[in-house]
């Protein structure tokens, strides 16, 4: 016990100096199963966050425009062949209408998601100039900050919504080791998927990267995720549980404790000290924020309008028509967090801060070659 403790308060101070964990140290946290220890974790990671962020938290408002999608995936209610999803496609007035309300709700970005929907991908690029005109319409309605979800598009697409106005690409790998991703996305190009987000990046957007925990992986395999994580150098980090679904073939399958989403967040924190983590409302709603906040994360995800007709992914129903996933239900729970919501400034400036760092980095890597 000792000898753990000690262990524990050297990699803690090493963190909040700045040292980069081992595989090893990050092996070794994610091994915590002491209660205190745990907290002692989840206290450096508020550290970290203070110094980096202060008291404040982004929100994001999140907009599922397409429920359809072409992939299996095994774990996913909105699986191609799983007879039991809620379909729909919302149209792009609705889609508007939907972001207008959650930018004069005091969000910070909007966060448009769907499915690899076929009407997307098989129209001979109408589908996806129809995307690009959705992103500029949000945007002009809005004025907000833009994240696209649309799967894995080619890089002539990335680019024109680049130019158009979108800032963030979001697509996760889940998991990286291989073996485990075909398991989990049957069918589908592990490179190709990485590769895209890679570049993304090179286009000038910029990346969240994200892991699903309870299917399967190890500590190793989490250590190895938060490494390719560093090598994409991506902008925002995140971590959920894994929640079984109705009508898949994971829908039986036991779902992790539901510390193990807090613990990896903790882990992240240390390991991405300066970048976005956020404490998604999609796994247990409301209910679940104050601990997510507490393990160091600083962006709320998942806040979704009522009376829209709309869903979330890991739970699709979970708090939204009774109006919990609202941005005024999360600033109570901030408040009482000691914590609040950031201006839109404070987001902007942060956007414009990470992207000149992206420049400055490919600018001495050109000079270094």
């Amino acid at each position: 016990m000792k000898q753990t403790q000690h262990k524990l308060e050297t990699i803690l101070s090493q963190a909040l100096q700045e040292d980069k964990l081992s595989t090893e140290d990050i092996i070794f946290l994610l091994s915590l199963d002491n209660a205190d220890q745990i907290n002692k974790l989840f206290a450096a990671a508020k550290s970290l966050r203070r110094k980096y962020f202060g008291d404040k938290i982004f929100l994001y408002g999140f907009i599922y425009a397409s429920t359809y999608c072409r992939n299996d995936c095994r774990f996913c209610y909105f699986r191609r062949s799983n007879t039991e999803s809620q379909r729909y496609r919302k149209a792009k007035p609705e889609i508007v209408t939907a972001a207008h309300r959650l930018a004069e709700s005091g969000v910070h970005l909007i966060d448009l998601t769907m499915g690899e929907d076929p009407a997307l991908y098989n129209s001979d690029g109408a589908g996806f100039e129809r995307l690009n005109d959705l992103v500029d319409s949000i945007r002009r309605a809005t004025g907000r900050p833009i994240m696209v979800s649309p799967g894995v598009i080619p890089d002539h697409v990335l680019s024109r919504l680049a130019e158009t106005g979108a800032s963030w690409y979001a697509c996760y790998q889940e998991t990286h080791r291989r073996n485990l991703f075909n398991q989990l996305r049957p069918g589908q190009d592990f490179d190709l998927r990485l590769e895209t987000k890679i570049n993304a990046h090179h286009l000038g957007l910029l990346i969240e990267e994200g892991l699903l925990c309870g299917v399967g992986e190890t500590a190793g395999d989490i250590a190895h995720s938060i490494d390719v994580m560093h090598q994409l150098d991506a902008d925002q980090v995140r971590v959920m549980n894994f929640v079984p679904q109705p009508g898949t073939p994971m829908a039986k399958r036991t779902p992790p404790d539901p510390r193990r989403e807090m613990l990896i967040s903790a882990v992240m924190r240390l390991a991405f000290q300066d970048r976005l983590i956020p404490a998604s409302l999609d796994v247990d709603g409301l209910a679940g924020l104050k601990r997510r906040l507490a393990a160091g994360a600083n962006v709320v995800t998942s806040i979704v309008p009522p009376g829209e007709g709309l869903a979330g992914v890991a739970q699709h129903s979970l708090d939204i028509e009774d109006g919990r996933r609202t941005n005024a239900s999360v600033l109570k729970v901030l408040d009482k967090c000691s914590l609040r919501p950031a201006t839109n400034e404070e987001y902007q400036n942060w956007i414009r801060c990470r992207r000149q760092a992206i420049t400055n980095r490919e600018s001495d890597r050109e000079v270094a070659c």
